[in-house]
């Protein structure tokens, strides 16, 4: 299997990505009463449940090397090709993923193939130029070939047969590292960690990526920043556009 752009970019991800208990809550919710998972595009883990048996799925070697030594087992493959029987699974999970996919439909009917069920965590991209993060300082994030491919709702029930779409809310202390997690903490945005663990970060041009943080730092420290959006500091959650999707028949 070919390089991925994870093996460059996902180099730093288990240092600042980690599951936040409330959405991984939400998420075994959802999973409902199913005994075996397969996490399609799993990266290091994340939102994993450990009361099913699960298997990984992860074309990156990068990101498989960063599984933890208990992790549930993993194999190198692709969304679009899973290496399994048909219904091999009763729920096949994927989180945050389906952007970095070459084939979206491809990979879907993959996740139907092997699974009855469908459980899809993912960002709907109307609301990709809402936050401030994107909209004053890094609206070139919004041209990322991944931001450009991530579907919407309307998309992905064209091949799943969607039964519920939740909102998954952000709290303002949230643990995970995506995107949009620190919407009401900027000063972590400065620092180049974080910034690695975000793919759409990974993604800039160095000299792009470099003005907006120059930016952002200029602003915080002039107080510019708290006067635009200084209440969001005081907000315990916020809907950012992150969406749960449940598919299928038991």
């Amino acid at each position: 299997m070919n390089a991925t752009p994870y093996d460059t970019i996902g180099r730093s991800y288990s240092a600042t990505r980690r599951p936040d208990p409330r959405i991984a809550e939400q998420i075994r919710t959802a999973l409902g009463s199913a005994a075996t998972v397969v996490n399609i595009g799993a990266g290091s883990g994340n939102y994993e449940p450990d009361d099913c048996d699960v298997v990984a799925v992860e074309p990156s070697m990068v990101m498989l090397q960063q599984r933890a030594a208990n992790a549930a087992p993993a194999v190198r493959g692709i969304a679009e090709a899973l290496p399994f029987a048909d219904r091999s699974f009763d729920v096949a999970l994927a989180v945050l993923t389906m952007h970095h996919w070459t084939d979206l439909e491809r990979g879907l009917r993959e996740m139907m193939r092997v699974a009855s069920r469908q459980v899809v965590f993912y960002f709907e991209p109307i609301f990709g130029g809402t936050l401030w993060l994107v909209k004053d300082y890094f609206p070139q994030m919004l041209e990322l070939g991944t931001e450009q491919r991530a579907p919407d709702c309307e998309r992905l029930a064209r091949t799943l047969d969607v039964q519920t779409t939740e909102v998954v809310m952000v709290p303002g202390d949230c643990a995970d590292g995506f995107g949009g997690c620190f919407w009401n903490r900027p000063e972590v945005y400065l620092d180049p960690r974080v910034q690695d663990g975000m793919s759409s970060f990974a993604q800039l041009d160095p000299e792009i990526r470099a003005r907006g943080t120059d930016r952002l730092r200029h602003d915080l420290e002039s107080g510019a920043w708290d006067a635009r959006y200084g209440s969001l500091r005081t907000q315990t959650e916020i809907d950012l556009g992150y969406r749960l999707l449940s598919a299928g028949l038991p």
